[in-house]
């Protein structure tokens, strides 16, 4: 074979090249069938961890098809008194803008406030949507993909997780069938189908984004699907579903600044849903395990004072009195790292787990302490379906002892307790004001905190908190704090200070 020359390496000559190439390879596919494994010729390089090919469809309309008589659009109307009252409610910056307000006077005494989605889950008319879009509603109207309408009953809403469900009186209604949550995956093609905008029902798609999403302050209990697939005010309680017309999340919030969106969607798991939903219409409330632990996350700094080689686990800065986690040996300080044979990542993890946890059902913890594993075990309590939330007010007059840089603290006084709504049993140091350039203050300290301990020692008074510091030759503070009904530690470094 003569070598290439200058000419021959012409476009027209590269591509015949290419097409030539192109049909030998289809040429001899079709002599080596799929059952067959094919034999490649051995100067030729192979691809190095291949994926398995996947054939995707040109088309989500057969999947459309099957599930979107399943979604459903939601009306909720309120009072013609209650009106503003919801207007303050849903104007969260973060996600709310998918309460989108319809402001049409319906009557003299009702007025249309709301659009949402929701779907359809049972036979007989059970449906998953939402808690903050039928919170508050007089009247919630359900209408069918065919156009049929119904008056819904709210069975049950769950804000903590932001679902909600309800019930129209139908027969053989179109169903999603629910996904198994471990089996969704980061990069699975998705559909999000809703009612954007009230221009009617839209589907959009999108992979999945992540998985366990959680930190972002949206709900109480937080594990969210995130997805790229486009969801906008509207599509709150829609479906998202996978390319087998599997129901793998309720979409409930966006991150935007604009109020649409922007490819940051996310959607409650349906597996949680499910298990909420199974309360509701059971108990009428959500039940969940409770330990009586205040957890909280390790940062490295927090890691390198607990001996630790990983920032990793949930801290424990407050156990409460004859509680569950009291009562089975955990104290402040441990770090729980396994619950019930499950790894803790985080405090968020923990709070997630324990409850999911079936309440007087005993289950193994592992903490370490003071550098130690140790195992214990827990017999899970029932959480309180109310919380309440403490309210600290500034005062005007207080003492300085002189204590933390930029700190001033005082000591604890029934009209202090008082003032500041501080429980009994909490035994420290008030803090009233602290500088905000000032170490404290970058840590997170702030006036109406109280210091129950100063490195790991008790503070009982505004003289012990001064003899503690004034007693540390380190720059570094380890301080455990209450504040809002619950205690946590934190680090000061005088060094970060200004």
């Amino acid at each position: 074979m003569q070598p290439l020359t200058k000419q021959m390496r012409t476009p027209q000559f590269v591509m015949a090249l290419g097409l030539a190439l192109t049909g030998a390879w289809v040429l001899g596919a079709e002599r080596h069938p799929a059952t067959e494994p094919c034999q490649p010729d051995k100067t030729v390089a192979q691809p190095v961890d291949e994926l398995p090919a996947q054939r995707i469809s040109e088309s989500f309309a057969p999947v459309v098809e099957k599930v979107a008589p399943s979604v459903v659009r939601i009306i909720t109307t309120l009072k013609a008194d209650s009106v503003a009252d919801l207007a303050t409610r849903i104007q969260d910056p973060l996600w709310r803008s998918f309460f989108q307000q319809l402001p049409r006077e319906r009557s003299h005494r009702r007025i249309e406030c709301g659009l949402g989605s929701g779907v359809i889950v049972t036979e007989d008319g059970y449906i998953l949507t939402n808690s903050h879009l039928v919170n508050g509603p007089t009247e919630v109207e359900v209408t069918l993909q065919d156009g049929r309408e119904f008056n819904a009953k709210v069975i049950g809403a769950d804000a903590k997780s932001d679902i909600a469900v309800v019930k129209i009186n139908a027969r053989h209604l179109p169903i999603i069938p629910l996904c198994e949550t471990q089996k969704v995956r980061v990069g699975d093609l998705v559909l999000a189908i809703g009612n954007p905008f009230g221009v009617g029902q839209t589907v959009t798609h999108g992979i999945v984004s992540a998985t366990d999403r959680g930190g972002i302050g949206i709900e109480d209990y937080e594990s969210f699907i995130q997805t790229d697939a486009p969801i906008n005010p509207g599509n709150s309680g829609g479906a998202l579903v996978n390319v087998n017309g599997h129901l793998i999340g309720i979409n409930t919030a966006i991150l935007s600044n604009t109020g649409g969106s922007l490819g940051i969607g996310f959607a409650v798991p349906s597996g949680l849903a499910h298990r909420i939903m199974t309360d509701l219409v059971r108990y009428g409330y959500v039940v969940r395990g409770y330990c009586g632990v205040e957890a909280q996350n390790l940062t490295p700094e927090l890691a390198k004072e607990f001996g630790l080689k990983r920032a990793t686990g949930a801290l424990v800065g407050g156990v409460v009195p004859n509680g569950p986690a009291d009562k089975a040996g955990l104290e402040v300080g441990d770090v729980i790292t396994s619950f019930n044979g499950h790894e803790v990542q985080d405090a968020r993890q923990l709070r997630l787990m324990v409850a999911e946890a079936k309440p007087c059902r005993t289950v193994p913890v592992e903490v370490v302490r003071n550098g130690s594993q140790k195992p214990l075990r827990v017999t899970v309590g029932q959480a309180s379906t109310c919380t309440p939330v403490a309210k600290i007010e500034r005062l005007a007059n207080y003492e300085d002892p002189g204590v933390l840089q930029g700190v001033t603290m005082s000591g604890l006084s029934g009209h202090l307790r008082q003032q500041l709504r501080i429980p009994g049993d909490v035994q420290g140091a008030v803090v009233l004001d602290v500088s905000p350039y000032s170490a404290a203050a970058e840590a997170g300290v702030k006036a109406g905190d109280v210091v129950e301990s100063i490195n790991r020692q008790e503070v009982r008074s505004a003289e012990d908190a001064s003899r503690l510091t004034q007693s540390s030759k380190s720059k570094r503070t380890l301080l455990r704090i209450w504040s809002n009904g619950g205690s946590h530690f934190l680090v000061v470094d005088e060094g970060h200070s200004g």
